[in-house]
């Protein structure tokens, strides 16, 4: 597998006024939804509710302005919510206060140590099952808050508390909690214009201020928000209680907190990769840097009497999906939270905590995340991720988090050979060897191993191994992106390099280049068969007549010829070929691909549809494309069983919603894909040569209506496009349409997305953001693929770009996009994605 990418555009947007009115505009987002969850994490600990504020203002401004991560929003930790509840409990919120602090110091002294990237040593499925085991936690004990109650001290006897609670309802908290829950359900969800611009304000802060209203204006008599004078705001004392208790305290604060806010980190750091060009990313995370951001927020946090600091998903992603370019948008939040603990008191004090405590339960059931599930299912650390948060809800962060690493060392060391991993540098070339099992408890030497390698070099990864978890994969994998961004080339090769090749080679084909590189045997091989006058690529199909072996009849023996001047090629030197036995056709000729199939394919695949099989299918992808033979979805796409949910038809056509001899197999299809398989995202690919267009253009009117007919009456709408001058016209990057059916060909596919965004399911998903549309173009001929770009260029003309061999080979303004995208992840955008699917 050969990777390049371009060098890095340089660096990321200097301050001017565009910038400072983004991280203005997405400061104000976050703070919006920062101020009710930070009130709701206090509820949840049963801390004073000004901690809450506290420790967001001094995560916003003191962590944003210090850590490694400038998009990173810090605030009230999530993760520790349980283990600050523990801690008041036993030591009172003073003392908590100075455990706060020492936490910070340890987290200065870590760093001060350059050991962040150890905390990537813990399994993903032991830190997944601590969220969502904090989760269930935190959504036990609001559960008898919303219902008019208090919490119990345990998650175990909260439950037991349930049903007494249950038959003492205070129908009062229990309408507020509902109106709450229902207004940030819904407000995601709320259709037309007026929709549209209500989905501006976060749900978070619409539902606690709908709450708020309606409790205020109806005069319901419950619990509210009381928020004392800052002059009698409690701050530490000195630690009271048994010193190895207070030890415990501080390093289970130090490691959760850590731990949580270097993956945010990570996190953070996918997403802006993922939906941002190169030139217009911050600075990649400096892990170290961070973790001494949250050290020193700690410190201060702690001595203002505030909650433990670490760095949030939710306020993150919020962030990043508000256009932030630099760390002032963190900074500013912290300065608006800041501004509202001192002069919106009045205001804050009438909001229910029933509103609060529904808010908090819901962000507690989403921490149990689905697509956390079928990760660790797919890596097989489903075992650890169950045990981890049964360990978690029954005995504590702490207990639990010891009990998931031990589940996860004695899975390791079952798979485990010894791992040997090793760097020479030949000729220029970085070579790193790893043999052996690739798994979490490797990650640390292989961290370590590939970042002594020098920013732009040329690298060999050989991955001599059976086995690679999901901790290693990611980490090779993110420091493979890191590595192309600064102009480097990557080879990994091996047995597990197939692991790369297939769940990655999306991103390694989106920056032109072969999603897998042939080791030597195997260029061997292929050097034979060059001899013999067999084309490789055609070899799989072979059995059927449009693929022969591009071999002559009979290559005639001439006596006394003269020997082969090389040893190797008199050696290999291949007898001549006989004639050919005449193909078979029909029956026959599938009977012998069957055959073929059964013979050289079934045995490689048996055991991953197997898998399927049982598991069932989940794609990722709805591929629509034309019923055409020569378009090869799977060829073209690199993808294999169970990757693409594939619709095909005459004309890759999507017939509108009620329309006239509207054909409902396509719409059947699409909404099953979208409402049931749940796929992320939908491509329409067109190709060149097609002959429902050609079709469309030689169609005269008053024809028998035939089947056919019939059915291009749905491409009327393309051919309508194509000859308006109200709509922009489509052309491939570097040159214009060779002729009227390619120009149809490329407006088709355009217009199909719109007839796509017409369909309810699909536009209720693209409305929740959770789906993505693509156009994709292959020219047949050239055997080249290209895709969609957002937006219009100069000429008002959307254009189609190529994914080319070499990523200097791509041509046209919208070029250089291509190298950071990925039609196959979870958050991209049209501009060069590459379709593919992460196996």
């Amino acid at each position: 597998m050969t990777a390049t990418s371009p060098k890095a555009e340089g660096a990321p947007h200097k301050g001017h006024r565009a910038d400072l009115h983004a991280d203005l505009s997405a400061s104000l987002t976050v703070f919006l939804i920062a101020l009710p969850l930070s009130l709701g994490i206090a509820l949840a600990t049963g801390a004073p509710l000004q901690a809450g504020l506290v420790a967001a203002a001094v995560g916003g401004i003191v962590a944003g302005r210090l850590g490694g991560t400038p998009l990173l929003v810090s605030g009230p930790a999530t993760g520790l919510t349980v283990v600050t509840a523990e801690l008041i409990q036993h030591y009172g919120w003073r003392t908590t206060c100075a455990i706060t602090v020492l936490a910070g110091c340890c987290q200065l002294g870590l760093a001060a140590l350059r050991t962040a990237r150890s905390a990537l040593m813990v399994s993903p499925a032991i830190v997944h099952g601590m969220l969502a085991g904090v989760g269930v936690t935190i959504a036990l004990a609001q559960l008898h808050i919303v219902l008019g109650g208090t919490p119990q001290s345990s998650a175990l006897a909260n439950v037991l508390g349930l049903p007494g609670q249950l038959a003492n309802l205070q129908p009062a908290a229990v309408g507020i909690s509902a109106l709450t829950l229902l207004v940030l359900l819904g407000w995601p969800r709320l259709p037309g214009r007026i929709g549209l611009a209500l989905r501006k304000v976060p749900a978070a802060l619409a539902a606690v201020a709908t709450a708020t209203a309606f409790a205020t204006l109806s005069g319901l008599t419950l619990p509210r928000v009381d928020l004392p004078s800052w002059r009698s705001h409690a701050l530490p004392e000195l630690p009271e209680g048994p010193v190895l208790g207070i030890i415990a305290a501080v390093l289970t604060v130090t490691l959760v907190g850590s731990v949580e806010s270097l993956l945010s980190a990570v996190a953070t750091d996918k997403l802006i990769a993922s939906q941002r060009r190169t030139g217009h990313r911050p600075p990649r995370a400096d892990l170290d840097r961070e973790l001494r951001g949250q050290g020193t927020a700690n410190v201060l946090s702690g001595l203002l009497g505030g909650l433990p600091v670490a760095g949030g998903a939710v306020r993150s992603v919020a962030n990043v999906k508000s256009g932030a370019v630099s760390r002032r948008s963190v900074m500013l939040h912290g300065l608006w939270i800041l501004l509202a603990a001192a002069l919106l008191v009045p205001v804050l004090d009438l909001i229910p905590l029933a509103a609060l405590a529904a808010l908090v339960m819901a962000l507690g059931v989403q921490m149990v995340n689905a697509t956390h599930l079928r990760t660790v299912t797919r890596h097989r650390e489903i075992v650890v991720y169950v045990t981890t948060i049964a360990a978690v809800v029954l005995g504590g962060v702490l207990e639990g988090v010891a009990v998931g690493i031990a589940v996860a060392v004695a899975i390791a060391l079952h798979r485990l050979a010894r791992t040997r991993i090793t760097v020479e540098v030949q000729d220029g070339v970085h070579r790193v060897w790893a043999r052996g099992q690739l798994t979490f408890l490797a990650v640390p030497r292989l961290s370590r191993a590939l970042n002594q390698i020098p920013p732009g070099g040329r690298v060999v990864v050989e991955l001599d191994g059976s086995f690679m978890d999901h901790a290693a994969y990611e980490t090779l994998q993110d420091w493979q992106h890191a590595h192309l961004v600064h102009g480097g080339s990557l080879e990994v090769t091996g047995r597990s390099a197939t692991r790369m090749t297939g769940a990655d080679r999306a991103d390694r084909a989106h920056q032109g280049h072969p999603a897998h590189q042939p080791h030597r045997a195997d260029q061997r091989s292929h050097h034979r068969g060059a001899h013999r006058g067999g084309h490789q690529c055609c070899r799989p199909w072979t059995p059927w007549m449009n693929h022969c072996d591009h071999r002559p009849a009979a290559e005639p023996t001439i006596p006394g010829a003269a020997a082969a001047p090389d040893a190797l090629e008199a050696v290999e030197a291949p007898a001549p070929a006989p004639t050919p036995a005449p193909r078979r056709r029909g029956a026959g000729q599938l009977a012998s691909g069957i055959s073929a199939f059964q013979r050289d394919t079934a045995p490689h695949v048996r055991e991953e549809l197997a898998r399927l099989a049982r598991e069932g299918q989940r794609p990722s992808q709805l591929f629509l494309t034309c019923a055409d033979s020569r378009l090869v979805t799977s060829m073209i796409t690199a993808s294999g069983p169970g990757d693409l949910f594939t619709v095909r038809n005459v004309g890759n056509l999507v017939p509108l919603p009620g329309a006239e001899a509207t054909d409902d197999s396509v719409a059947a299809a699409i909404e099953y894909a979208v409402d049931v398989l749940k796929v992320d995202s939908i491509t329409v690919c067109g190709h060149s040569g097609c002959g429902a267009m050609q079709a469309l253009l030689n169609s005269t009117p008053g024809g028998p209506m035939t089947p056919l007919r019939r059915w291009l009456r749905h491409g009327l709408p393309s051919l309508e496009r194509m000859a308006s001058r109200h709509h922009a016209w489509a052309r491939i990057a570097g040159r214009l349409p060779a002729d009227a059916v390619e120009q149809l060909c490329l407006t088709n596919v355009v217009q199909q997305l719109e007839h796509l965004r017409a369909h309810e399911s699909v536009a209720r998903r693209l409305a929740e953001g959770t789906l993505e549309l693509h156009g994709m173009y292959f020219h047949v001929g050239e055997a080249q693929a290209y895709l969609l770009s957002e937006g219009e260029d100069f000429f008002d003309c959307r254009v189609f770009d190529s994914v080319g061999h070499q990523a200097g080979e791509h041509s046209g303004p919208h070029a250089e996009p291509q190298a950071g995208r990925h039609l196959g992840q979870h958050a991209g955008h049209h501009t060069g994605q590459h379709v593919g699917q992460h196996a």
